[in-house]
């Protein structure tokens, strides 16, 4: 069924383009302006789908025209595409952990030996350790701050145990103690935010499963991700350093 749309406005004078106009069923917003053909220049554009076009507006028309207001639905995303953002980001991939168990690492065989007191085992040639030094390899860095509680999870020891995996194929990891998270505010939420740009918030059931992952792009809860991150990263402790201050488990 063809769209029904609602002039916004113009400012290109009496030409009629650029040009914004409103979806009235939906709210999204169509744009019409001069086409952008260049080889060259579409060559710079990310993730071009076959069919899709581009036009190029001055600044000023989305400036006064554009919609402010929104009602956000949230975007969930498959964990399969979820898993290709690890390679597709370009710059930086920052993870703050903040949950006292994930069930996930419990179904593992690596955890079955450390809970039974055994070396973990853990592979670093398994694809997921190929991958990490492969994008590091390209410059892209992987960043984690995990905060710990006083005295510790069985899962968060666990868990500090496979930093030494992670850090061996280029992750940084750094840790928090939760009081002093508290002191941060930082969020309870458990995301990953990558190149400063979308955050990939992550969503578990009350058994610690995870159950699906949510992308969140507003400029304001992104902002406010990259102030958290820089918070959490200047007052953390490198995994190393920080293992020594934990109580043992015995």
């Amino acid at each position: 069924m063809s769209r029904r749309l609602r002039y916004i406005g113009s400012n290109s004078g009496n030409n009629g383009c650029p040009t914004l106009y409103e979806d009235v069923e939906t709210g999204d917003v169509l744009v019409q302006g001069d086409a952008v053909t260049d080889p060259e220049e579409v060559a710079q554009l990310r993730n071009v789908k076959p069919g899709e076009g581009f036009v190029l507006v001055p600044r000023a028309l989305l400036a006064d025209f554009s919609p402010r207001d929104v009602d956000r639905e949230p975007v969930l995303i498959g964990f399969d595409e979820f898993d290709s953002m690890f390679e597709s980001f370009q710059h930086t991939a920052f993870r703050l952990e903040t949950r006292r168990r994930y069930r996930s690492d419990e179904q593992t065989e690596t955890y079955r030996r450390f809970a039974a007191g055994q070396a973990s085992g853990w592979d670093l040639e398994d694809l997921w350790c190929q991958s990490r030094r492969e994008q590091v390899a390209l410059g892209k860095r992987f960043e984690r701050v995990r905060i710990m509680d006083n005295p510790p999870t069985p899962g968060q020891r666990y868990l500090l145990d496979n930093a030494e995996r992670n850090g061996a194929v280029g992750e940084d990891i750094r840790y928090l103690w939760r009081a002093d998270a508290d002191r941060l505010s930082l969020p309870e939420e458990d995301a990953w935010l990558f190149d400063s740009r979308v955050i990939a918030l992550l969503h578990f059931d009350s058994d610690d499963d995870l159950t699906g992952v949510e992308l969140i792009t507003d400029p304001v809860q992104v902002a406010r991700a990259c102030q958290v991150r820089d918070a959490a990263w200047r007052f953390a402790t490198p995994y190393q350093a920080f293992g020594a201050e934990v109580p043992s488990g015995m």
